[in-house]
């Protein structure tokens, strides 16, 4: 007999996690090992219940969707990540997909598809479900099997997540706020990883992250000055 799929849950709605434990524990080949409201137990959980699959709302309190993507992997490589996002934008996909995710699937979508979205990404495979877009027109060059940059490969989970920040145009005080660190830490980040990339300012990093896909054409709504 196959062991089951071990499932993690991860989004700050009661009702919409309820229902989906019901959904997934209903199933003969899925059990549900854990819920998290927040990034931090995301990521926490992720590492003590060790799933095989983990659904997760890219907007949650305590982090980042992304940073919580790049930590939850530096961790535990294995976990597939299916994003179970509001967000029906080929922009958001190709970032989650970039960071990390195996799976994208908008809340709209039928019930049964997040099952088979479960089931396809624990055999190795991407799966991607919106309304706007195709697989296809998503994400050409971040399914499995395509390469990552290997300048990005150097950064470390919290390196990549203000690198995101930055390129998407946050002050260092922003990102010190958000990331519950002090202005001195995110500005020593930001050197180190600026160096690791080989980038002078602010406008390279921004290029770098839209080149990777880390962030769409329209992430950064101020001005490419260096700061």
């Amino acid at each position: 007999m196959q062991p089951k799929i071990r499932v993690l849950i991860a989004d700050d709605h009661a009702i919409l996690r309820n229902g989906l434990r019901w959904m997934i524990a209903a199933q003969p080949d899925m059990e549900v090992v854990g819920e998290a409201n927040d990034f931090s137990t995301a990521v926490a959980l992720a590492a003590s219940t060790k799933p095989d699959v983990m659904t997760l709302d890219l907007t949650m309190p305590g982090g980042t969707g992304l940073g919580a993507i790049s930590r939850i992997l530096a961790g535990r490589p294995a976990i597939r990540i299916v994003v179970l996002t509001m967000h029906d934008d080929p922009a958001y996909c190709r970032t989650a997909l970039a960071a990390g995710a195996s799976g994208y699937l908008v809340k709209s979508a039928a019930d049964a598809e997040l099952i088979t979205a479960i089931r396809t990404v624990h055999r190795g495979r991407l799966f991607v479900d919106m309304h706007s877009t195709s697989e296809a027109a998503v994400a050409p060059s971040v399914g499995k099997g395509s390469e990552p940059n290997p300048r990005l490969a150097t950064l470390s989970a919290r390196e990549r997540e203000v690198m995101v920040m930055v390129a998407e145009g946050h002050t260092n005080q922003a990102i010190a706020d958000r990331l519950l660190l002090s202005v001195k830490t995110v500005e020593s980040y930001r050197a180190r990883l600026m160096e690791k990339l080989g980038l002078a300012n602010r406008a390279e990093l921004t290029r770098f992250a839209m080149d990777v896909g880390l962030i769409g054409q329209s992430s950064s709504a101020e001005d490419q000055r260096d700061r």
